[in-house]
């Protein structure tokens, strides 16, 4: 983060009108400087490796590579930009797992102008920034545990093994790669306390983390 240019950021949303509602709004404020736009994550992965933008707003939910992924991609390669969730969906599967993926906040897009710029700077500071209905939500899961220990990625993941899939063939279904895909099987073997495939399908099912509807 330069004086002179403020906050860099890069804005990651699949919505042009998201995309230049934000643009036009950091741009004209003092302090803030906007690198670039994306329209998913893999875009994101790329160009926050080739221009470290002090923060990355980013949604979760978009076509040709969420918002998940990218997180978990950007952590894996030690990219240092904060990334700051800035989506429409507060439920449990998709705020636990952002946050546990590396995101340093997560915020509503109805979130007031003021709030967001505020978020922006302490994401910049390394300050982790919830909006008050994620953390309530965060405070709940804590206190009452959910009874899946798995992340929704890594519950798909078992999900489709328990189907006999292979890694190859998950990695084609859920647009992820096939090291992804086992960085995830080896996430589910360590919290199912398990050592292979068949073992952790079995653990799934006597879990009931398979078998629901």
């Amino acid at each position: 983060m330069s004086e002179s240019s403020g906050i860099s950021l890069l804005l990651v949303d699949d919505h042009p009108v998201v995309r230049n509602g934000l643009r036009g709004m950091f741009e004209s404020t003092p302090g803030f400087t906007v690198l670039a736009e994306a329209s998913n994550g893999v875009e994101a992965v790329e160009l926050a490796a080739d221009l470290t933008p002090d923060v990355i707003l980013m949604d979760l939910r978009m076509p040709g590579g969420g918002g998940l992924d990218a997180i978990t991609e950007l952590t894996r390669r030690g990219i240092r930009s904060k990334v700051l969730v800035l989506t429409t969906w507060d439920t449990d599967t998709d705020t636990l797992p952002a946050i546990e993926a590396g995101a340093t906040g997560y915020l509503l897009k109805d979130a007031p102008q003021d709030e967001l710029f505020n978020a922006v700077r302490q994401a910049a500071a390394g300050r982790t920034v919830l909006s008050p209905a994620v953390a309530s939500r965060l405070v709940s899961a804590v206190r009452s545990p959910a009874p899946s220990p798995l992340a929704a990625r890594e519950r798909q993941v078992l999900e489709l093994v328990a189907k006999g899939t292979s890694n190859r063939d998950i990695a084609r279904e859920l647009f992820i790669s096939e090291a992804t895909v086992k960085t995830h099987l080896s996430h589910v073997f360590t919290k199912l306390g398990v050592t292979d495939r068949a073992a952790a399908v079995a653990k799934g099912y006597e879990q009931g983390i398979l078998g629901r509807d």
